[in-house]
């Protein structure tokens, strides 16, 4: 017969049965304890020690915990690895309990409802997603939500590659979902690590004011969704949630998840870090909730004209008032995360030391105010209606918490003297018993004679003296009531003693629990301005932004750059912000971009390594500052304003997808082609190098022409096959450019300079040459090199006069270059051998430019070898 689970253990299970999906941390004294699986797979990941309750029974549960002071820290590991932890505490007195404690879930934390944030992760946002899907009229509601500042938002899309789109370029953790998402969408989501949560049950309309102002009933229904799941998971406050903002991607510079990548707006592709970025070269915020707003900026670059030119408006004024500038960024540095502090006192988390924060970041309103007082100008008037110094807050928060109170506020020591009566009473009355105790304790001595008489507290017996074991003879026996014997003293108490203990106690339990409920009026007092915290933060951040902007572009020597409707694109002297930066003391080679309205595409050629990805990424670079509102690195610049950025840069496979990489390539081409408008900016680099010399070469002048032809947008194209470079003399809008290079005593020198006109040879060999290849490898490359261009241009004499004999061998009825020419002694054409023809038919078939050099060599060591045997 199975032996009955113990009261706890069945109180744990029931809980655990709500939460099947999370670990469970039940909370037993002064510990998180784990147990069953929970146990086994936690103390893997959390590297804990695993035990187990009831060893001796015959199948003891297996358990691992950890203490409840550093349990963020673990809890923090396992929402990083995707996991979800349900935090289960007591939630009724001990004393007052009949039978086992009643326990509950207070709060369910997920990779994105997470809030607790550290200094690594102050300038990220951590957004969760609502998704749902509409199937009258194929469209797709999706929200989010970053629950530590409240910020919300919403957009309906109009296919599943735009809300992969969206879900990817907001880095998102979690996305939850319901019953009308496909398996399809939950499979592509969960390949990129996001966790998928289910969500059915939803509350009503009503249950939400903040979503009042959205219409549509397909985005209600994702906000709801989302809302729902907040609420179930956090059990607490969220007033400080904002009211929903509808936005359009349209509405901004669409750059697709592949092109942020691409162009490593925010993060390095080689370390997955910051450095070495966008982001990283043009963040000189102050302010974390600055740095998420520059980070939410660049993610959306504008497109209306306006908008961008009142933002340049404001970082010219900040560029050329220095001293102005300084003294806002003095008053920043002062300035806490109101955002993440409005969250905090929503939840109820916030204690004495975030109220401090908070009050010296209202100290610093009326400094900044005074800074665009001084500056004089209507361009900050928005911002400066938005930086209301809420006083009444400051006074209260300065009249109530002590400068540098204590971390936790069910102790006390938190409130000031003064600001409550009641509150300074009990006060007195233990600071009157700690005087009392003193003078006890110095009158003892006098007349025991024992100098190391000693009155102590502990919880267990109150307040006693303490008399070593040597100095028992000095005192009566009936002068002290024993309490306790220790190895070498005793404890004694008195009437007198117990009187004032009793007194003492019940001022200092009824002075912490005045103290707390006076520290949560403050607290909701407080939380009632959450809105006005929060329209303040929304200001600070908007002008720390661009306080960076000018920081960065005085630092840098960034230009202001002119807008036009003429389809011109001119950059002078033009730089790569992130190479520049990266390089530091050494000179970085600018370069010109001239495309004026009747150029559309740049087919630029040249040698490897020697700049032409760097110069595509440049400019496109150059676009997002432009339209973020941020001057440029150029001596001059005249752009167009684009409304969407393509690009297909370096080679990549997509595992997870499971594609190679000519498939992402031809992906990515075909994003571009179907999507792009006159407006957009296409940068295709070394398209069509995945298959053979021939389809490659085909596919490549095939896009270029539809893009000339069709799309019209502005393009730059780079290439390897200098056979293109021939399509200028029918393309009208086609302009050849080359990266300069020059051989120097055999040695080869990139100038990484762009130059008019095609680049004359490619320098392949060159280049290896540069990598340190063997001399006698590279010998034997040009021989081979000088052999197949020889074949070349034999061939094309030949093809005039070519008949359908002589392609026989080609594949799909092209014609491919011979790399080896098979000659078999002693034997005529007519008397080859079913073998050795096997062996040419192989060689004949394999597309040798598509396999890597080992691969081939390893090709022709087998085919000698075999060619041998015959």
């Amino acid at each position: 017969m199975a032996k009955k689970n113990t009261a706890m253990m069945e109180q744990y299970q029931k809980i655990k049965d709500q939460y099947p999906d999370a670990f469970l941390f039940y909370r037993i004294g002064d510990f998180y304890e784990l147990f069953n699986e929970d146990a086994v797979k936690g103390s893997q990941l959390l590297e804990l020690t695993l035990t187990a309750r009831n060893r001796k029974a015959e199948n003891p549960i297996p358990m691992c915990g950890v203490p409840h002071q550093s349990a963020q820290t673990y809890i923090d590991t396992l929402i990083d690895k995707g996991y979800k932890v349900a935090i289960c505490e007591q939630v009724e007195d001990p004393k007052s309990a009949k039978g086992m404690v009643k326990r509950e879930v207070i709060q369910l934390v997920t990779p994105g409802t997470q809030t607790d944030n550290n200094s690594e992760t102050a300038k990220v946002s951590n957004y969760l997603i609502g998704l749902t899907y509409d199937e009258m009229s194929s469209q797709y509601g999706l929200s989010y939500i970053e629950l530590s500042t409240g910020e919300l938002k919403v957009s309906l899309l109009d296919s599943i590659e735009m809300v992969l789109n969206e879900v990817i370029n907001l880095n998102a953790k979690e996305v939850v979902v319901d019953d009308t998402i496909t398996n399809g969408i939950t499979d592509s989501l969960k390949k990129r690590g996001i966790l998928v949560s289910i969500q059915q049950s939803s509350q009503d309309l009503d249950d939400y004011d903040i979503i009042t102002n959205v219409d549509n009933v397909i985005l209600k229904n994702s906000l709801i969704l989302l809302l729902s799941y907040v609420n179930e998971t956090q059990k607490r406050s969220l007033s400080h949630i904002q009211p929903a903002v509808l936005y359009e991607p349209n509405s901004f510079l669409k750059i697709d998840h592949n092109s942020q990548y691409n162009l490593e707006l925010m993060k390095n592709i080689r370390t997955g870090k910051k450095s070495g970025t966008l982001l990283w070269v043009i963040d000189d915020t102050k302010t974390a909730m600055g740095g998420r707003k520059l980070k939410q900026w660049l993610e959306r670059p504008l497109i209306n004209k306006d908008a961008i030119e009142n933002r340049q408006r404001l970082v010219e004024i900040l560029l050329d008032n220095y001293y102005e500038r300084n003294e806002l960024r003095d008053a920043l540095v002062k300035v806490y995360d109101l955002e993440r502090l409005a969250g905090r006192i929503s939840f109820g988390g916030v204690n004495g030391r975030d109220l401090v924060q908070l009050k010296s970041s209202l100290e610093q309103v009326p400094k900044i105010k005074h800074v665009l007082n001084e500056l004089d100008t209507p361009g900050f008037n928005d911002i400066y209606q938005q930086l209301d110094d809420i006083h009444d807050v400051l006074e209260l928060i300065d009249d109530s918490i002590v400068n540098e109170p204590p971390i936790s506020v069910t102790d006390g020591g938190i409130i000031k003297p003064g600001y409550d009566l009641k509150l300074d009473e009990y006060r007195d009355a233990m600071q009157n018993g700690k005087q009392w105790l003193a003078d006890l304790e110095t009158r003892e001595r006098q007349a025991t004679g024992i100098n190391n008489l000693k009155i102590k507290y502990n919880r267990v017996f109150g307040y006693f003296i303490e008399i070593s074991k040597g100095n028992l003879s000095k005192i009566d026996d009936q002068r002290y009531e024993r309490v306790q014997t220790l190895t070498n003293a005793e404890r004694f108490t008195t009437p007198e003693l117990k009187a004032k203990e009793s007194l003492i106690l019940e001022a200092q339990e009824k002075s912490r629990s005045l103290e707390y409920n006076i520290f949560t009026k403050i607290r909701n007092e407080i939380q009632k301005q959450i809105p006005r915290v929060q329209k303040l933060a929304s200001g600070i951040s908007s002008l720390d932004v661009l306080q960076s902007f000018a920081m960065i572009s005085e630092k840098q020597q960034f230009v202001k750059p002119n807008f036009n409707q003429k389809h011109q694109l001119h950059i002078t002297n033009g730089r790569h912000p992130v190479v520049e930066e990266v390089m530091k003391t050494q000179s970085y080679v600018p370069n010109d971009v001239d495309m004026d309205p009747n150029t559309g595409i740049l087919l630029i050629t040249g040698p490897n390594m020697s700049g032409k990805s760097t110069y595509m990424r440049q400019l496109a670079l150059t676009v997002i500052l432009a339209q973020i509102g941020c001057f440029v690195p150029a001596e001059k610049a005249e752009m167009p304003i684009f409304d969407q950025i393509f690009t297909r840069i370096g080679a990549a496979d997509d595992l997870i997808s499971g594609k190679s990489t000519f498939m992402v390539e031809m992906k990515e081409a075909n994003q571009a082609i179907q999507n792009a408008t006159p407006d957009s900016l296409i940068l295709f680099d070394e398209l069509g190098r995945g298959t053979s010399t021939y389809d490659g070469m085909a596919l490549a002048q095939a896009i270029i022409e539809y893009i000339h032809n069709d799309v019209h947008a502005k393009t730059l194209f780079s290439t390897h096959y200098h056979e293109l470079t021939d399509l200028a003399q029918n393309l009208t809008q086609l302009k050849n450019i080359h990266v300069g290079a020059v051989e120097k005593e055999g040695q080869l020198v990139f100038l990484h300079k762009i130059l008019s006109g095609p680049a004359d040879k490619s320098y392949g060999i060159n280049v290896a040459k540069l990598a340190g290849l063997p001399d006698d490898l590279l010998k034997r490359a040009q021989t081979v090199l000088t052999d197949l261009e020889n074949s070349e241009t034999k061939k094309r004499s030949d093809n005039l006069n070519v008949t359908p004999e002589t392609t026989e061998h080609s594949s799909n009825g092209e014609q491919q270059m011979e790399l080896f020419k098979v000659e078999i002694p002693n034997q005529s054409e007519n008397k080859v051998n079913a073998k050795t023809q096997e062996i040419i038919d192989e060689i004949n078939k394999t597309d040798l430019m598509g396999k890597s050099p080992i691969e081939i060599m390893n090709l022709v060591y087998k085919w000698k070898q075999a060619l041998n045997k015959n």
